[in-house]
């Protein structure tokens, strides 16, 4: 963002030089990173000098050409060869001296060199305005009236001055300070010197003989609209002063009404745009959003096809700019433009940030109102604007101002503890030094106790929410060098860490993977669109899709982690590197009831042989026990307890479980289905875990229980079991529990066998019970009765039958 000093000066009182000032505002968060000098005029009128024309004759060897001689303050006189028809003796003009470089307002510049013109010596040149860079006359040489001494500077006599312009990297957060008065509130606050503003107390309705009537359809994206006529205006070229002002910012000036918007811009940080009266179709403004895909031209000549966010200013049948941002092709002024509909008004920065990334334009406006401009400020930039279009248009106000603002924007309300400040600052600062920063930056200070106070914000400072960003205020006014270094350095914070830190846990199950043999992946989250084509459980209307893709192979973003990790597996497996252990925490992404939706999870892919190869055992491929234990032991360590398991219907699985906590999935496991192994050339079989990690952080917790070893003895019975094949090993825990679960501690199967020998679809469980009493030795009475309890129960309801 540019500033110009000058224009800078004209808001507050400062004497100090532009270095220092832009030290100032350095030390203050607004950067400055560049300090240039402009000169009011190219070349600054280095070689120029008053001289006095002492003689004037004619050239002998040329009708239209004079040879005069000239006193420039040096000992003799210099001649010179003029062309000028208004050449006289006695004349006080400019001289451009042997050497000297001069910056024509046409053409390219030129160097003064002495020499010949048609025989007679020339040494030096008596200028027009034009040759000089001082306007566009050239019917003569400049002819003063002045009575300084010759050889005295060109530049002492116009009084130029040179201005500078001061470059600042604004960072996102700063939206109070794109403009010059918002510049000046931060040097107030450092110099004690108020800002003025431009009175807008002349500002009064000359007639109401254009009203236009404003709609605003959706208050969400227009909190606020203000807006006034003028009419009888002129469309001409800007005054000298207005042109430089905007000139000095590298702005180049368009015409009276245009540059006087652009001006009120930098000056005030608020936006305007002014409509040509005559193509506001039924005197309505009626802001809204239009149909997805209707199309507009914008004041580029670019046809755009709208998106139902993009907010519009529309008349009463057709668009006429896209609010914020862009302002259309036939609604504009012109040259023939007599009335305007000057705007001023509020937009939801999320809105403006939208509608300008979707379109990729970036305007002085939406540089604003996509940061936040000032609710309170659209009336006075409004009045501001209509008085110079007023003095400079020749026009009349024609309407009341309108000003259409549903629900008023209130100030900030934050509470501060004093103590806070120095905790946080690392000194104690006067108080009275504290409410002098805070006044100086708008900031109010109410129900002030000893021990702390609320400070009212007012909503042009977004970047001030929380009492972290109040104390930042104060120290970067207060000055960070004025902040002596302790002699042990350390750190403080507001914020509460939150019990969970997602970051920590997520870091401490990865140490844990890592320490047991996997190793994390980090997948593309683009990826290709036939994957949830491939599957029943995946959606292919889900799919987020990428607007500018770099290729249909990374079209839409993933709904599942499982195809990219297959291509990391298949491209280990090419290479030969088939015993695989991998696991990654990634986003999946879907588009559900027209909203974006995108959650975290925990994806684990083992492969290859269950170890290394060895002469101590034989060779055996992983199987699924190999998965469901770390599985279980990641549960364990997020102390996630009492997880239901069912038998999944996943199509993505050959066979495997999906994990249940009170009635929520938090993940599956299981073997993948070939059909989704073989498009990627993967033979080997591939298992394959997906927790839901989003949901298993808000389950876990650290509340682990730590009881003492019992003092008496455990014991273990064991029972075969023959049951059906459909009975499955959680019917027996679940029973078990339900049984009993005073003594019961521990419940585990250690043997499966299925024979002919059993009967058909009969298969045999070998279960060990552990029995513990926390307050007495167990007798061989009570473990029995728990027994023939437990095998009652089996019976009954299992149709169990237990084997001698």
């Amino acid at each position: 963002m540019k500033i110009s000093f000058n224009w800078l000066k004209e808001y507050i009182n400062i004497k100090e030089s532009p270095e220092q000032v832009s030290e100032v505002l350095t030390a203050t968060g607004l950067e400055v990173e560049g300090l240039e000098k402009v000169e009011a005029v190219k070349g600054g009128l280095q070689g120029l000098v008053i001289g006095q024309i002492l003689t004037c004759e004619q050239h002998p060897n040329a009708d239209k050409l004079k040879v005069t001689t000239v006193d420039i303050g040096k000992e003799n006189a210099v001649n010179i060869v003029c062309g000028a028809p208004n050449v006289a003796t006695g004349q006080v003009v400019i001289v451009a001296t042997i050497g000297s470089t001069l910056y024509p307002t046409q053409g390219g510049e030129f160097k003064i060199k002495k020499s010949k013109i048609r025989g007679e010596l020339s040494e030096g040149m008596i200028c027009a305005e034009d040759e000089i860079g001082l306007g566009n006359s050239h019917e003569g040489i400049m002819v003063l009236d002045s009575k300084l001494p010759s050889g005295t500077p060109a530049s002492a006599y116009f009084d130029f001055e040179d201005d500078y312009q001061i470059e600042i990297g604004l960072t996102p957060n700063r939206a109070d300070a794109t403009s010059h008065i918002g510049v000046a509130r931060d040097l107030r606050a450092i110099y004690h010197t108020p800002v003025n503003w431009p009175p807008v107390d002349p500002f009064m309705v000359d007639n109401t003989e254009l009203p236009i009537e404003v709609i605003i359809e959706n208050t969400e994206a227009c909190p606020r609209y203000s807006g006034v006529t003028i009419s009888g205006l002129t469309v001409k070229e800007s005054p000298e002063w207005l042109k430089q002002r905007l000139l000095s910012i590298g702005i180049n000036p368009m015409n009276n009404l245009v540059d006087i918007t652009n001006f009120v811009l930098h000056e005030t940080g608020q936006p305007l745009h002014a409509f040509d009266a005559n193509h506001i179709k039924g005197n309505k403004i009626v802001v809204k959003t239009l149909n997805q895909g209707t199309e507009f031209v914008t004041l580029d000549n670019e046809k755009r096809n709208l998106r139902k966010e993009d907010l519009m200013i529309c008349n009463d049948s057709e668009g006429m700019c896209i609010a914020g941002v862009l302002g259309g092709l036939h609604s504009g002024i012109t040259e023939s433009t007599t009335k305007v509909f000057l705007e001023s008004a509020y937009f939801s920065p999320a809105y403006i940030r939208k509608t300008s990334q979707n379109h990729q334009v970036k305007t002085d406006a939406s540089f604003r109102f996509e940061r936040g401009t000032d609710p309170n400020l659209t009336v006075y930039a409004l009045k501001r604007a209509a008085l110079m279009m007023k003095e400079l248009g020749g026009g009349t106000i024609s309407s009341e101002i309108v000003d259409v603002y549903p629900e008023v924007i209130k100030d900030f309300k934050i509470a501060v503890k004093k103590s806070n400040i120095s905790r946080l600052i690392g000194k104690v600062l006067p108080e009275n030094e504290i409410k002098q920063i805070l006044t100086d930056l708008d900031i109010k200070v109410e129900n002030e106790t000893s021990a702390e106070f609320t400070a009212i914000v007012p909503p042009y400072r977004v970047d001030v929410q929380r009492e972290a960003d109040i104390i930042e205020e104060i120290l970067r006014i207060h000055g960070f060098d004025n902040v002596e270094l302790p002699n042990s350095v350390g750190a403080d914070y507001l914020a509460e860490f939150p019990i969970k830190d997602p970051n920590r846990t997520q870091l401490k199950l990865s140490r844990y993977l890592a320490a047991n043999g996997y190793y994390e992946i980090m997948t593309n989250s683009l990826t290709k669109p036939q994957y949830s084509n491939s599957i029943e459980s995946l959606n292919t209307a889900e799919d987020v899709e990428i607007i500018n893709k770099l290729s249909e192979d990374l079209g839409v973003l993933r709904q599942s982690l499982l195809f990219t990790g297959l291509e990391i597996v298949a491209y280990n497996v090419n290479r030969k590197q088939k015993d695989l252990r991998l696991f990654e925490f990634g986003k999946q992404y879907k588009l559900v009831d027209g909203k974006y939706n995108e959650e975290m999870h925990l994806g684990m892919w083992i492969s290859g042989l269950h170890e290394i190869e060895s002469w101590l055992g034989d060779k055996k491929d992983v199987d699924f026990h190999d998965l469901s234990g770390p599985v279980r032991s990641i549960l364990g360590n997020l102390n996630i307890n009492n997880i239901e398991l069912i038998e999944t219907n996943n199509p993505i699985y050959s066979y495997g479980l999906t994990l249940l906590k009170n009635n929520k999935e938090v993940g599956t496991c299981g073997l993948v289905n070939s059909n989704l192994t073989k498009p990627h050339g993967i033979k080997q079989e591939i298992f394959y875990a997906d927790f839901n990690w989003d949901l298993l952080l808000r389950l876990t917790n650290d509340n682990i229980v730590v009881e003492r070893v019992s003092k008496f003895p455990e014991v273990r019975r064991d029972l075969s079991l023959v049951i059906d094949k459909n009975v499955q090993y959680k019917d027996i825990l679940a029973l078990t529990l339900k049984t009993e679960r005073k003594l019961i501690t521990d419940v585990n199967v250690f043997d499966l066998y299925e024979g002919d020998n059993l009967g058909q679809d009969k298969k045999s469980y070998s279960v060990k019970f552990i029995l513990t009493d926390k307050e007495k030795t167990l007798t061989d009475k009570v473990i029995d009765k728990t027994m023939n309890r437990l095998i009652r129960a089996f019976e009954n309801e299992l149709g169990a039958i237990i084997r001698q």
